[in-house]
Parts: C-alpha cells; structure tokens; sequence
C-alpha cells in the first residue's frame, strides 16, 4: 500500500509540473489542487468528526491559507512602500539622476541604470515596478544605442539583484524553515555579491559583443528624458529612503512590517509632499493590487506547505528526500548547481513553486535550515532572470521585441555559473 502511494505522489508531482511547464494549468489554481490531491493520497481525510484531527480541509485548506501569513504581511507592506517611494517621486528621480550621471556611453548608461534599478528593486518588487521602471529606462537605453535584449537583461538582472536584498521577499524563508528574519538578513551579501559581480560582467560582456545599434524609440513629447510626468526631482537626502527598511533589518534586528513603517514615515518626512494621507492610502491599494496574484500564489504555497509536511505525507515523501540530501560540501555544492535549472518553471527548487515543500522536508531529512535558505536563495537567482514563466521576463520579452526563449538560453549558462560560485562560498557556511 505504501508503494503504491509512493508511485502516487510522485505521479501528481510529475503530472502538475508538467502542465505548469507547458502553461496548461497556472500556478495559482496547480498549488492548492496539488495539496489536496497528495493529501487525499496520503489517506488524509477531507473532514473528520474528531475535532483534534488532521484533515484536508482544517489543515491544509484552512490552516494552509495562514501557513505563510508573516510573508504575506511582508510582501503587501513591501508593495506598498514602493508606491509610496513612487507617487513621491523618488523612483524616477533616481533613474532621472543616473541618466544625467551616465551621459550618452551606452556601457556607462546600462551600468548606471543596472545599479540604479537595484537599488530601486530592493525596496519594491513585482511586476509594477518593474514596468514602471523598465518603460523608463529601457527606451533610454535603446536610444542610446543598446541592442534589445542588453536593455531587458539590465532590468532582470537589477530585478534578481533587488529581490536578493528585498526585505519582504526574506519573510517566506522565515515562516517555510523556521529561520529568523534577521539571520536571512545577514546572509544576503552572500546571495547577492557574486551575482552583482557577474551581473557586471554579463553586462559588459553583451555591450562589447552585441555593438552599437542606434534606434528610434517613440516617446511621448512632453516627458521629461526619465520618462516622468514631473521634471522636478526630490531633494537629494531622500533618495536614502529605499535603503532605510534594508538596513533597519540588518542593523536594528527590526520585523518587516515594523521596518517598512518606519521606512515609510522617513520617506515622507524627507521628501514632504503636499498630500501625505492621500500618498499613504492610495500607495496601499495600489500596492495590493500590484501583488495580488503573489498573495495568491502564497497561499497556495501554504496550503502544498502544509500538506507535504503532514505527517502521512512526510512519512512516504522522506525517505526518498533523505537518499539525495547531500552530506559532505563538495555533493552540496554540486546536488545544487547541476539541479538549479529545476528552480525554473515552478520546478522542485523554487521556493514560489514546489521548491517550499522540499525545502521543508529536506530540513525535516536532516539538512541544517541555514544551508537549506542558501541553496534556495541562491538557485532562485538563476529562476529570476531566467524563468519564462515569470510575469517580469514575459513584459521584458514583449517591451524590447525579444524571443523570451532567446533570454533563456543566453542567460541559463552565465546563471548557473553564478549559482556554481555562490555554492562554493555557501559551502563554507552551510557545513
């Protein structure tokens, strides 16, 4: 019986894999139908009269849905602070201000922007500001003579780098391995720094190679060269305002939400605008609608998080977690670099797809929590900028008039590089 729930689990595994892959099933409706399913293999009933059981639809339905609510609170406080950090004016003031540093160099200009748009992303991710600051630069750097896909891969790239440094992305790994927010926080320069580093490279690497091919780029008339509706920058001390929620986490030790508070109340006492209630109430809604579909993709992580950790389905899935677990740094390293593609496509190392189940249960098999985040963290650098299946990399794609399959393929080698080198140095931490 219990191989034949084995061979079950493994099935419906396989089967919604391969219909988020070929984007017959979204990710949003394939998570929660996932945990019903390999819980009702298990032999977890749906209902039960013993109010102290686990069932489907307490446990994984009901207490799935809450299972990542401190991420969830993170993620919309997040999305929030960036709206407020827009309708300010400090996101196209940033961009407007490394146009004027960069000058008319192309290299210089995807550089600047690279570093810029960094920045930008740390303090607010997610498809909206990604739009908003892609349609502003990337024109600006057609313009100035970049090839298309140089100009998308600049903003995945500074995308991938945000996300890293981003204060409400950390809080998934807070509530799925148990680690505080804090230690996430300390091991970010980890995650990030050989990525910028190469990030660079790739950069300067697809300049040199690719050329200079001037080209038109229809713009509106009355825009400023930023883009923005408004010419008038913010005074230059609130440009820090990204940065405050980041380093009260890492400095201060503070909680996301408590940091993107204060965040917000540094922002608007540095950059003053005349409406400060309407700014802070409409950047909320804004900023939820910008995140809707990850909210909802978080509760679908819940619920898959809280079936695969069940004890009936944990009891059939760990023995087969415990037979690859790498047990010495060199397995570590390599277990990780050669299975990193399987972070794209909602595979079994993306912690927004499959990858929060493992994660758990590989802890549950007897991998350190700590070593577990890293591999996660840093696997999800190659799903960031490589992954067709990201909302981000099907705008860019359109945006720029670029194959989306052409930015996998050319981005997939350099990432897993990235990830190789990340490995070797989480090694010396994780073991």
């Amino acid at each position: 019986m219990e191989t034949l729930q084995v061979i079950g689990i493994l099935l419906v595994f396989a089967v919604f894999v391969a219909l988020m892959m070929m984007r017959k099933l979204p990710t949003l409706l394939a998570l929660p139908l996932m945990a019903v399913l390999l819980a009702a293999v298990a032999g977890i009933p749906f209902i039960s009269s013993d109010p102290e059981a686990f069932t489907i639809a307490k446990g994984v339905l009901a207490g799935g849905a809450m299972r990542l609510s401190t991420a969830i609170a993170g993620l919309i406080f997040g999305a929030w602070f960036g709206q407020i950090l827009n309708k300010v004016g400090i996101t196209k003031t940033i961009i407007r201000k490394a146009a004027e540093l960069a000058g008319d160099k192309p290299l210089a200009i995807a550089i600047v922007f690279f570093l810029a748009a960094s920045v930008i992303f740390a303090a607010a991710s997610g498809l909206g500001m990604v739009i908003l600051v892609g349609t502003i630069t990337i024109p600006i750097m057609l313009t100035a003579g970049l090839k298309p896909f140089v100009s998308g891969l600049v903003v995945l790239l500074a995308n991938a780098v945000g996300v890293t440094f981003n204060v409400s992305n950390w809080a998934i790994y807070t509530d799925v391995l148990g680690i505080p927010t804090s230690e996430v926080a300390s091991y970010s320069l980890l995650c990030g720094l050989p990525l910028i580093l190469m990030a660079l490279v790739m950069i300067v690497f697809y300049t040199k190679k690719g050329g200079k091919v001037k080209k038109a780029w229809a713009m509106p008339a009355k825009q400023d060269p930023s883009g923005g509706p408004e010419s008038k920058n913010v005074r230059s001390i609130a440009l820090i305002s990204p940065l405050v929620p980041v380093l009260l986490v890492f400095l201060l030790k503070l909680d996301i939400v408590s940091a993107v508070f204060v965040g917000a109340a540094v922002t608007l006492l540095l950059s003053t605008p005349k409406r400060p209630v309407h700014v802070l109430s409409s950047a909320l809604v804004e900023g939820i609608q910008d995140v809707a579909g990850a909210l909802g993709l978080m509760i679908g992580i819940g619920m898959l998080l809280a079936a695969v950790t069940a004890p009936e389905v944990a009891a059939l899935i760990q023995p087969l977690i415990e037979g690859i677990l790498p047990s010495s740094p060199l397995t570590y390293v390599l277990v990780f670099t050669l299975l990193s593609p399987l972070a794209i496509y909602r595979g079994p190392l993306n912690v927004w797809g499959l990858g929060s189940g493992i994660a758990a249960l590989m802890v549950a098999g007897g991998m350190a929590p700590i070593a577990a985040m890293l591999a996660l963290r840093i696997v999800s650098n190659l799903q960031a900028v490589s992954d067709p299946t990201n909302s981000h990399n099907v705008w860019v794609a359109d945006f720029t008039k670029t194959d989306i399959v052409e930015i996998l393929r050319k981005t997939v080698p350099w990432m897993i590089l990235i990830v190789f080198i990340s490995m070797i140095i989480a090694a010396f931490y994780a073991f």
